[in-house]
């Protein structure tokens, strides 16, 4: 009769099945962020956006008149990575910076006409994305909503 490996080998054994590459929530989300971007590639190339681009343009259209600062925190954006993204999107005269009136330390970021027209050609990506993905919508809610509740508790548990 086989003898069985003692628990301490088996648990062991588990930990270490864990550090392959495929069972890596890490690799999972990483790998599948750079599909989803170069999928969005050939999409956003009509409208002259890049992927990050198009995440800025996508907060505007939901509320223009956002401050640089604000707009960084609905990214998680540092300002040093979204400052040069407002100056290409403003060279495309899709946005505007302005000067806070009441307080000129504040930059404030507003869609110009060009860029609210921009949001009519957008419209058909998600769909699009979705189609791509095999997954209906219901799944893609669900999963969107599962992955806001993860990063969620990964900045709680970073201290953020």
């Amino acid at each position: 009769m086989p003898r069985s490996k003692p628990a301490t080998n088996q648990a062991a054994d588990l930990r270490v099945q864990w550090l392959h590459l495929d069972r890596q929530l890490c690799f999972a989300l990483y790998s599948s962020s750079l599909a989803m971007t170069r999928l969005y590639k050939p999409l956003l190339a009509p409208l002259g956006l890049t992927y990050p681009q198009y995440l800025v343009m996508l907060v505007l259209w939901e509320l223009d008149g956002l401050s640089v600062s604000q707009l960084g925190q609905r990214l998680s954006l540092d300002s040093g990575t979204l400052t040069p993204l407002l100056k290409r999107l403003e060279q495309q005269a899709l946005l505007e910076r302005r000067r806070a009136q009441d307080d000129e330390r504040r930059v404030d970021i507003f869609l110009t006409p060009a860029g609210r027209r921009l949001r009519a050609q957008a419209l058909d990506i998600p769909g699009q994305l979705a189609c791509a993905s095999n997954c209906d919508l219901d799944e893609l809610t669900t999963l969107t909503r599962r992955l806001h509740e993860l990063r969620s508790g990964f900045l709680q548990a970073a201290g953020e």
